[in-house]
């Protein structure tokens, strides 16, 4: 079998790209060292990097691999960068002014601009721009994950430049700025987005790497102006989440759960644990079925298992072996004392839930706090809480932030320090000043903190998206509460997810027309099996709006 190496300078998930190679029919090992005699022998190597881009180039540095990673490709050898691992191959970036990229290609990368009203990071499914030279199989009608803030944004004359210097240059706009999505020169090949987390057409063009192909892909007119990108959205499609809220049931087993304002247990008389399917399943099922992420809720702790044998790694472990979108996990991500006594750092945990698959963390009750401590910190953070420790690390696309409000109605604006809007939709005391408070402890306590001073202190202490849930709607199936998702995006120029309340496609349709959610979220109408991912997408193609649409 042939061996693929892959780089590991402890830069976000791995797993899933060694998934990814394994499923293809290669064998995968790791370097970490610029010392393993691996590095002199190796024939094919991929460069992986996510996050912070001084994080990972100065980790490189650190560990001795910059001269023989170009030793490596002097020698011919074909090599491939994904994401952090093609910006590394420019002279450096905004984002870290003192960190030296390999000096590849001239120039510096910089960070999208939000004035236009897109949100940064750049999160979803995107396209390359159609090109005579696309490369290893790039398709200008297929979808591929973006996950950046940061990009090598691009005029014609700089593509000019590169193309002079042997580069071949693949484009991708984002609203209204273009940059390098991937580039190919002789035995380097680079990719901005992630090929192991965008589905088939991801997988296609690693095997392509590998086999160094580059095969052209014919299709109709009908299926062009289906699939191609009216940049609508700001080039993106409108991105569909299936959520599986995870729990231990009475007899102990793994179970997917839903609960009705956040009750997950039977009306009966038993009062048992609504059990509607086992997580691995559920999400290989949500994957075939078209979905653009899958998120895993853990809403319990395991407070009698040791970290390291906590249900949730495995579960991680088994889905994204055959699970090549976007991984979220949540639930107990925050400094933890292990049952052994052992304090265990909430950017350790994070580490395990990435090296086990998961792509992204999503962080609740401690997110309530962080922002307490923050505005009364006069809005500066600390460096301490776990939104700072892991954004630093991992960057700020890898750290969700889940909120669970519910409406709090009042008589005007100066009744809470909290940020207020008149409704409409009064109370039955005719009440049309309201806000969202915030709870913690999965909506068992409420905060004096609204919904948008939360998620506008948490943008500001390194968060890269909002899953925005609301316990009022939970299990309702009415559709979202479209005042609070526009209430929140008024507070950030990051992504927000809309979630709780979605019973039929409609409901999506509603949200992304509605208001400005960056992603839709659906959780009990897909595991009770009334619709399926592929149907909302369906729904909304028939409506004009662009979705993924992923197939041999």
């Amino acid at each position: 079998m042939t061996v693929v190496h892959i780089i590991d300078v402890e830069s976000g998930n791995l797993q899933s790209l060694q998934n990814a190679v394994n499923y293809l029919g290669y064998e995968t090992r790791l370097i970490k060292s610029a010392t393993d005699p691996e590095l002199q022998t190796a024939e094919q190597i991929i460069l992986p990097g996510v996050g912070n881009f001084g994080h990972f180039v100065d980790n490189l540095t650190s560990r001795g691999f910059e001269q023989p990673i170009k030793d490596y490709i002097a020698s011919g050898r074909p090599l491939m960068g994904i994401c952090v691992g093609l910006q590394a191959l420019f002279n450096g970036s905004v984002e870290s002014p003192s960190s030296k990229g390999l000096s590849f290609i001239n120039g510096t990368l910089s960070k999208f601009d939000t004035s236009e009203g897109k949100s940064v990071p750049e999160i979803g499914w995107n396209t390359v721009i159609p090109e005579a030279d696309l490369f290893f199989g790039l398709d200008p009608y297929k979808r591929y994950y973006f996950v950046h803030s940061f990009a090598m944004i691009v005029d014609e004359n700089r593509v000019n430049e590169m193309n002079k210097e042997g580069w071949n240059v693949a484009l991708t706009k984002y609203g209204n700025e273009t940059f390098v999505s991937a580039i190919h020169r002789d035995n380097v090949f680079a990719t901005q987005f992630h090929p192991e987390k965008s589905g088939k057409a991801g997988l296609q063009i690693i095997d392509n790497f590998l086999k160094g192909i580059h095969p052209v892909t014919e299709y109709s007119n009908e299926q062009k102006s289906l699939l191609e990108n009216d940049y609508t959205n700001f080039g993106l499609t409108r991105r569909i989440i299936a959520c599986l809220d995870v729990r231990t049931n009475d007899q102990g087993d793994l179970v997917v759960t839903k609960g009705d304002q956040y009750d997950v247990r039977e009306k009966s008389d038993e009062g048992d644990v609504r059990n509607l399917g086992k997580p691995v399943e559920l999400a290989q099922r949500y994957y075939d079925q078209g979905a653009d992420e899958v998120t895993f809720l853990n809403i319990t702790s395991f407070r009698n298992c040791p970290l390291k044998d906590t249900p949730m790694l495995d579960v991680l472990k088994l889905a994204a072996k055959t699970v090549f979108v976007p991984l979220t996990v949540g639930g107990g991500i925050k400094d933890v004392v292990d049952v052994d006594g052992t304090k265990v750092p909430a950017l350790e945990v994070a580490g395990m839930y990435f090296r086990s698959g998961a792509d992204k963390v999503s962080i609740g009750t401690d997110a309530v706090f962080a922002a307490e401590k923050f505005y009364a910190n006069g809005e500066k953070g600390d460096g301490t809480s776990p939104i700072e420790t892991i954004s630093k690390a991992y960057g700020a696309q890898a750290v969700v932030i889940s909120v669970d409000p519910k409406r709090v109605y009042v008589n005007n604006e100066n009744e809470t320090k909290n940020k207020c809007f008149q409704t409409s939709r009064p109370n039955a005391e005719g009440q049309n000043w309201c806000w969202y408070q915030c709870t913690i402890m999965g909506g068992r306590e409420s905060r004096d903190l609204g919904a948008w001073e939360l998620a506008h202190a948490c943008e500001a202490l390194g968060a890269g998206e909002i899953l925005l849930n609301c316990i009022d709607k939970d299990g309702s199936n009415s559709g979202y509460d479209l005042e609070l998702i526009d209430y929140v995006k008024s507070a950030v120029s990051i992504p927000v997810i809309a979630s709780s309340g979605a019973g039929n496609p409609s409901h999506f349709e509603e949200g992304f027309i509605k208001t400005r959610a960056d992603a839709c979220l659906g959780a009990g109408m897909f595991h009770r099996g009334e619709y399926t991912v592929n149907e909302v997408k369906s729904h909304l193609t028939s409506s004009g709006l662009k979705v993924r649409i992923d197939k041999e």
